[in-house]
């Protein structure tokens, strides 16, 4: 296997994940990222099978699952309790989990992972790519390069996705979030992602993801569903407001926000669609958001960053030319991401829409849908990130299903 030269735009999970993977194999890395000091974006996350696997080929695993809350439901309800949705892993395979974690202890477990971490070039905003997508551009125009590979893993807000010419579609959602973390304490539902919805207009998540190095303190990633358009106005109404809101929709959720004392303290978040033609040109390649983003409703944002490290690995492995291994690389991810894709865009409007009636029909039909075998199956398919394709199915590996069968046995 040819060793060479790559460089690695932005240090969010997918540029983590290929700084330790190319690295291990040889290449010659080196990242650029924005942020003077590199550090996790956003509260917490749900990691399904299928990015569990990509941290036990890494050799992460153990770590993560100190760490991380496994969850084992999916449960929403509306405030006077009825049930909208329901979904245990256990109904797809009894060894499945997915598991909560917070950024901070991924990022954490990852940095420490890689030991090039120190020779990071920090502070550093890149631009632009030349047209011979060997050389980087920097804000203050400094020019770097030549690299044999560059991976653009900046994000959903990605600066150099349009250096592919294969941009189908880019768009914001106009509905976000307020993020924060809280202390577990009591909370009931240690192994639930737990969601309460007003139509499709108002939204409340509760997820478990434990513990983080440095801190002990299980604890609880609060979500709160509004229009990004509102996100001023909300910061304006104060905590008190918000609050009280929280606590007509869902009090034990308010109560487990006693210790947030400031809106500072919230975190906002805005999504992106994103649908590339093409993942890459000449020796430009995508990673992560940058060329996949889509609305969280599925959870699978950090999986696929995970899975996109993973399958660009073991293309550059495959003893063949760049051209040939970005197109390989493109074709074995795009067939899982567009099912992913397509159901993100559908779903998001039942969850956070300002469509009454489409929420009354979620209301009535989500539940029913998913008790059915064939709905069920394929909605836990999809919750999982096992699904491939319209009707196809991504197989674990046997070793990884071992590990959780020990796991389950213990």
């Amino acid at each position: 296997m040819n060793k060479r030269d790559i460089a690695i735009v932005g240090y969010g999970t997918a540029g983590q994940a290929l700084a330790i993977l190319l690295s291990a194999d040889g290449h010659r890395v080196q990242v650029f990222e924005r942020a003077p000091e590199p550090g996790p974006v956003g509260a917490g996350f749900l990691l399904q099978p299928t990015g569990l696997q990509v941290l036990w080929q890494m050799g992460l695993l153990d770590q993560a699952l100190a760490h991380g809350r496994p969850v084992r439901r999916l449960y929403g309800e509306t405030p006077c309790g009825r049930a909208v949705m329901d979904m245990r892993y256990q109904a797809l395979d009894a060894r499945l989990f997915g598991l909560g974690m917070q950024r901070g202890a991924l990022f954490t477990l990852m940095a420490r992972a890689w030991p090039g971490l120190v020779d990071i070039h920090k502070g550093v905003q890149i631009d632009a790519i030349d047209e011979d997508t060997r050389h980087l551009r920097d804000a203050h125009g400094r020019r770097h390069g030549p690299f044999d590979l560059i991976i653009a893993a900046d994000g959903a807000a990605s600066r150099l996705r349009q250096h592919t010419a294969g941009v189908r579609r880019q768009s914001v959602y106009p509905w976000g979030a307020l993020w924060c973390l809280v202390a577990q304490d009591d909370w009931p539902w240690q192994d639930e992602l737990r969601q309460r919805y007003v139509a499709a207009r108002r939204m409340i998540g509760m997820l478990p993801v434990g513990t983080r190095p440095g801190d002990d303190t299980p604890r609880l990633s609060f979500f709160w569903s509004l229009p990004t358009a509102q996100f001023e106005q909300s910061t304006s109404r104060g905590l008190p407001a918000l609050s009280a809101e929280i606590g007509e929709i869902w009090p034990q959720a308010q109560m487990r926000l006693a210790g947030i004392t400031d809106m500072s303290q919230l975190a906002h978040a805005s999504y992106r669609d994103v649908v590339m033609q093409r993942w890459y040109r000449d020796r430009l390649v995508l990673a992560g958001d940058a060329g996949h983003a889509m609305s969280p409703q599925l959870g699978q944002g950090v999986n696929m960053a995970l899975m996109d490290a993973m399958a660009l690995r073991d293309a550059l492995r495959a003893g063949v030319d760049i051209d040939a291994a970005l197109a390989l690389y493109q074709q074995q991810r795009q067939a899982h991401v567009a099912i992913y894709q397509f159901w993100s865009r559908w779903l998001t409007p039942l969850f956070q829409s300002d469509r009454d009636n489409v929420a009354r029909v979620r209301d009535l039909a989500f539940l029913p849908l998913g008790r059915l075998p064939g709905g069920r199956g394929h909605m836990l398919r999809v919750l999982s990130g096992t699904q491939h394709g319209l009707f196809g199915k991504l197989k674990l590996e046997p070793g990884f299903m071992q590990v959780l069968a020990e796991l389950a046995d213990s």
